[in-house]
């Protein structure tokens, strides 16, 4: 069972173990937590209408010292220019200097698809080399039209690009075994 080990805003405060850590990440209200609370069975995250609500860096970790960190989401207008880039110099000191990261998964919302500043992240990944993983959230909110629509913008950008990626609803737990088959194969 996960529970919450500490939040941080900076390296000196982060979580230090020798534990092998997947993170989270995402445009803000993707449903990072929600996801989470998915995948962990039980409400270990906060979840939040109101887009921006997490602005630190959250430690998980379960018994089998499996460590899930919860990243702030992007994208986010109404915070203060001065704290999207605190949040965002922090989240790539995380990404580009944490040695137990060993897969990160970049949260897309299926009703958006990949938005621009989607694309600008998944380019920094890439130019990085960092791992990721896509997965598209919220599924469930997609009527059979809108789904195919996805479909056909995943495809194309397939075309361009090569990544593995899974569908999932967290609401429905659409997935979500085949979710947790991947994370724990990242440990």
């Amino acid at each position: 069972m996960f529970k919450f080990v500490k939040s941080s805003s900076d390296y000196t405060n982060w979580y230090f173990h020798k534990n092998s850590e997947i993170a989270f990440w995402g445009r803000s209200n993707v449903g990072k937590s929600s996801l989470l609370n998915a995948l962990t069975s039980k409400g270990l995250a906060k979840v939040s209408k109101t887009p921006g609500r997490t602005q630190l860096i959250n430690f998980f970790e379960n018994e089998l010292n499996q460590v899930y960190v919860d990243l702030p989401g992007y994208g986010y207008a109404k915070l203060s220019k001065d704290l999207k880039d605190k949040m965002m110099a922090m989240i790539e000191e995380y990404l580009l200097n944490r040695s137990n990261l060993k897969m990160l998964y970049l949260l897309i919302d299926s009703r958006l698809g990949f938005t621009k500043i989607d694309l600008e992240i998944l380019s920094f990944l890439k130019e990085n080399n960092l791992n990721y993983f896509i997965v598209f959230t919220k599924i469930d909110k997609l009527n059979t039209k809108e789904k195919n629509e996805l479909n056909k913008k995943i495809k194309t950008y397939l075309e361009k690009e090569s990544f593995n990626y899974l569908i999932v609803s967290s609401e429905t737990k659409y997935q979500i075994d085949k979710l947790k088959e991947n994370i724990n194969s990242n440990f």
